[in-house]
This record gives structure tokens, C-alpha cells and sequence, in this order.
């Protein structure tokens, strides 16, 4: 394969496959999580599916936030209000937008038992506290700050102040500062490794026998840690976070392109698109087959909400590009950007 390094992508490709599929891989996982979870504490019981959840617990955001990572040398360098309406005001647009939605069907209740004032405060706390499952949509923009104004110091001093805060295990009870110091390891990793996992990538897209067999060894080794009880020990954690992350780039590498890929990269390319609107229908699926009863096994309710979580933000998304109707929804408006003259083109910049 050619050289895929953040540069040459730049110049040649907007998007590569294998990168998609790994964002989708991240999404359904995510999705997967909340799902299961949810509907393990309404009905008070497990299903197979939260021995699934256990074991990408150690990976599945490590892998997200490294992704989110890779690109990131390619517009560090630019002007700081260039900069700051790409990786800032962009995201502060879908998660004030969002936490609107949210709010509106959560915040009603609220008003109705404690008065408009535990609203007020219920919003002006998410503007601080990220709200509900998009304190994920808050916490880029920090990171890509931080990235930023680090960049005069060697990347050695950061990744290993990194490395630290991630082992020190923060729990101030505050979302910010405990997911802050719990990730930045991967966001950095992708940013000043981006290199090296591109290699990865491309070796194991030349070489799947091989790196099959990895993964093979790698799942089990991660499989033991997690039941074995030591995934959550300081240093292991962070290994294993690692190791996940490059296993999920060597699998998406070896299935980039296969006709069992794509849902996964249809999904990855819009990635954000599911996360931002999932909570909806993964909670009315989750209400609906409870309260029926047509599905009793909790295992098979978690994985259709699952499904449901995944597909019905892509089905959606896919309605409003072909209507025109809603596309605030999912794409910033020319009137939410500070880039200036900046701005190259009047189309809208997309959540991705």
C-alpha cells in the first residue's frame, strides 16, 4: 500500500474506509453500552450482552477519543479563530443544539415536581456538567485546546503528564475533570502517533492472516483481564486501552472493504450523527419491548435496542438530506461560524 501518513491523506483522499469502519465499530459500541445498561436497570437482571459490554469497556472509548486524534496535526497549526470555529464553536453548536432536544422531553417532568427554577438550573448545570450521553460532544473541544496549546512542548513531556493523570484514576464526581484526565492519554496518542497507527493499518491490511491471529491473542488477553478483575488497575488500564485501540484500527483494516464492512463504515462516516440523536429511539424500543413483554430474554431486548439506536439516527439523517427539512439538525449554519474570511465556501459544515 501507498504511504498513509496524515499528510499524504491530506492530499490525496478525504476520507479513508478503514477509518470509517473504526468510528463505526467506536458508535456501536457506545450505543451498545447505553443501551444495555438501560435496559439491565429497568428490568433488574443481565443479559448476554453485558458480558459484550465488559469486555469493551477497556477499549471502546479509549478507541474513540484516539481516533478523534488522528487528524488532529493536520490543523493544529492553523490560525487560533480558524481553529477555534472548526474544533470548538463547531461542537458547542451541536451540544447546546442537542441538549435543547434532550432537554426537552427529560426537563418537562422536572418543571412539573420541582418548579421552572429546577429547569433553569438543571440547563445551567449541563452548560458546565455535560448533560446525559453528550458530555462526549463537550469534552473534544477541551481536548483540542489543550492539544494546541501544548504543542511547543515535546510530545514525550505530554503523552507521559498524560499518562499519569489517566493512572491517578480522578473521581471528583464532576464529568469534566474526571473524563478529561481518563482520555487525554488516547487524544494525544492519535494526534502525535498518527503515523505509526497508519502503518499499523496498512501492515495489517497487507498481512490479515497475521493480524487475525493477533487479534485472536489480543482478545483473549483482554478477556482475561476483564474477568480476571485487574482492566481497572492503574498502568493495566492504560495498557489495555492501548492495546484495544490498535486492535480495533488492525480489525477495521482487515475488513475495510468487504461487503461486511460497509454497515459499519455507513455508520462510522456519520458517526457523529448517531450519537447525537440515538437517546430517542434507543429508549422508546427499550420502553416498548419491556412493557409488552413480546421479548422476555434481556440479552436479545439489549441487542434490538441496540440495533434500533444505530439504524433509526442513520434512517433519519438519511430523510432530512433528501427533504432539506431539519438539516440545522445535523449541519452548522453559515450564521453559527466565527471563521470570517476565513470561510472558503458557503456550504454548511457538516457534524463530521
Amino acid at each position: 500500500m501507498t504511504d498513509t501518513a496524515p499528510a499524504a491523506i491530506a492530499r490525496t483522499e478525504p476520507r479513508l474506509d478503514w477509518v470509517d469502519v473504526a468510528k463505526g465499530v467506536c458508535i456501536v459500541l457506545v450505543v451498545m453500552m447505553h443501551s444495555t445498561l438501560g435496559v439491565g436497570k429497568a428490568t433488574g437482571g443481565e443479559g448476554f450482552m453485558h458480558h459484550v459490554v465488559a469486555f469493551a469497556k477497556p477499549f471502546r472509548m479509549p478507541d474513540f477519543f484516539l481516533i478523534s486524534g488522528l487528524f488532529l496535526a493536520l490543523v493544529i497549526d492553523r490560525p487560533w479563530r480558524l481553529y477555534l470555529d472548526r474544533k470548538v464553536v463547531h461542537f458547542a453548536y451541536f451540544y447546546v443544539l442537542w441538549l435543547l432536544i434532550q432537554g426537552a422531553f427529560k426537563w418537562p417532568g422536572l418543571g412539573l415536581e420541582e418548579g421552572a427554577g429546577a429547569v433553569v438550573h438543571a440547563f445551567l448545570l449541563a452548560l458546565v456538567d455535560p448533560f446525559g450521553t453528550l458530555w462526549f460532544i463537550y469534552l473534544l473541544p477541551i481536548f483540542f485546546v489543550f492539544a494546541k496549546l501544548v504543542r511547543p512542548i515535546h510530545p514525550l513531556v505530554v503523552l507521559a503528564f498524560a499518562a499519569v493523570l489517566e493512572s491517578l484514576r480522578v473521581q471528583t464526581g464532576w464529568m469534566v475533570p474526571d473524563e478529561f484526565c481518563a482520555r487525554l492519554f488516547y487524544v494525544m496518542l492519535g494526534c502525535y502517533g498518527a503515523r505509526y497507527v497508519f502503518r499499523l493499518a496498512d501492515w495489517a491490511g497487507d498481512h490479515r492472516a497475521l493480524a487475525v491471529a493477533g487479534l485472536v491473542a489480543w482478545a483473549l488477553a483482554n478477556g482475561a483481564a476483564v474477568w480476571g478483575g485487574a482492566s481497572e488497575l492503574p498502568v493495566v488500564s492504560l495498557a489495555l486501552g492501548v492495546a484495544g485501540a490498535m486492535a480495533i484500527v488492525s480489525l477495521s483494516a482487515t475488513i475495510s472493504g468487504t461487503r461486511a464492512a460497509e454497515p459499519l463504515r455507513y455508520a462510522g462516516e456519520r458517526s457523529i450523527v448517531v450519537y447525537l440523536a440515538f437517546f430517542l429511539p434507543m429508549a422508546v424500543t427499550r420502553a416498548v419491548l419491556i412493557k409488552t413483554g413480546v421479548i422476555e430474554d434481556i440479552g436479545w431486548i439489549s441487542l434490538i435496542v441496540t440495533l434500533v439506536g444505530v439504524a433509526a439516527p442513520l434512517a433519519f439523517h438519511w430523510v432530512v438530506k433528501r427533504t432539506g427539512v431539519g438539516l440545522f439538525l445535523f449541519e452548522r449554519p453559515k450564521a453559527f461560524h466565527i471563521d470570517g474570511p476565513a470561510r472558503t465556501n458557503s456550504r454548511l459544515q457538516t457534524a463530521e
